[in-house]
């Protein structure tokens, strides 16, 4: 079914190259991919010749060109049914599994409630939704043999473990292992807001960047970065962790042991935590607060404004640091944006160093994007 299952799909820097520029933004002439990837027009054949071969890319018919312009072209182009990939994105409460294809369109969904979050319960939970989501089509099973798994916290991408994930609880986890055993298929555990940088760098609001940015708010806030058209993952594979940027030196504690990190400051809980505390209402949950919040209460408007503030400081650092030339804002934490994006955009302009200054991208994102970003990661590896 698949030329060599047990290595990646290309391996010659050209191929990749060749691939990658197809996935996110084909179709593409052959002259086109030799002026975008700086290869010669004999080596962008001699590279799409094998991907052709084994069913990943096709030719189009020929477009018509200008009198006199010379032969007509045939754009190459993506198979999106040559091979699916499943991804999965573990939060507190539950598994939010899809099916993509190669073009990480997203054809099936599935989910999963969550109540044992010990590592070989949620393995246990995550092969049955597997199994769900493979069988949602007869085409699936038999095309598909990566899973890309998105965790909250500190991921080793490469050991495939889980170092630290406050969600779940977990601490040095060999989760990609259990479930690889579990499932059959190749796995591929990655950061969750990593794997949805990913996504949106590739097939997103990111395609044609060589420096972006996204900030997921929430529950945790979060950042991936792309620099050079790749996403930094930083020499212990943590890079990125806005949430935990010092913006108050008299600020609360963070649950990382800092002090005043965005997160301590801007994540629900703390947005929560502040509002209970300063109006004694322990028993109120989030919804209330937001509730009471829009209807001028004081006490709620004031917390979100320090996390609106807390969050603007945050990204304007890291714009100050990076340059992207997009930053898309994003996440969970977005429901309530109409109480924090004043204040997020006039804290970003007030500290961000004018020439880096970038627009800011409002993008909701569904709990099944976050799946789609996992499976992302899963197409990431048919690449070296």
């Amino acid at each position: 079914m698949f030329p060599n299952p047990s290595r990646p799909l290309v391996s010659a820097p050209a191929e990749t190259a060749v691939l990658a520029l197809l996935l996110a933004e084909g179709p593409l002439s052959r002259v086109e991919l030799a002026r975008r990837t700086g290869l010669s027009s004999t080596a962008v054949t001699k590279a799409a010749k094998p991907l052709i071969e084994d069913g990943y890319l096709y030719e189009l018919p020929p477009e018509r060109t200008a009198p006199g312009a010379g032969r007509p072209v045939n754009p190459l182009a993506v198979s999106p049914d040559r091979e699916f990939f499943v991804g999965v994105k573990i939060s507190a409460d539950a598994l939010y599994g899809a099916v993509c294809d190669l073009r990480a369109q997203v054809r099936t969904t599935a989910g999963r409630p969550l109540g044992d979050r010990g590592p070989e319960a949620v393995c246990a939970l995550l092969a049955e939704l597997v199994d769900e989501l493979l069988d949602a089509d007869p085409a699936y099973r038999p095309h598909t043999r990566h899973l890309g798994i998105a965790v909250s916290g500190d991921v080793d991408r490469p050991a495939g473990r889980v170092r630290y994930s406050v969600l779940p609880g977990w601490r040095d986890i060999p989760f990609a292992e259990l479930v690889a055993a579990a499932t059959g298929l190749t796995v591929t555990l990655e950061n969750d807001v990593k794997a949805l940088t990913t996504a949106e760098h590739w097939f997103g609001e990111g395609i044609g960047t060589e420096y972006f940015a996204l900030v997921t708010i929430g529950a945790g806030i979060g950042s991936g970065l792309v620099v050079n058209n790749r996403l930094i993952a930083g020499a212990h594979g943590v890079a990125g962790e806005l949430g935990h940027i010092g913006v108050d030196p008299n600020g609360p504690r963070c649950h990382c042991g800092s002090v005043g990190c965005v997160e301590a400051i801007a994540s629900t809980d703390a947005v929560l935590g502040a509002i209970r505390r300063g109006s004694d209402r322990p028993d109120l949950d989030f919804a209330a607060a937001v509730e009471a919040a829009r209807a001028g209460d004081r006490t709620a408007r004031d917390a979100f404004a320090r996390a609106g503030r807390a969050i603007g400081v945050g990204i304007a650092n890291l714009v100050n640091l990076i340059g992207p030339e997009r930053v898309v804002v994003t996440g969970e934490g977005l429901d309530t944006y109409d109480l924090l994006d004043t204040h997020i955009l006039h804290s970003y302009a007030a500290h961000c160093f004018g020439a880096a200054q970038c627009p800011l991208i409002l993008r909701p994102l569904p709990w099944e994007e976050w799946a789609r970003g996992a499976a992302v990661v899963g197409i990431q590896a048919l690449l070296p």
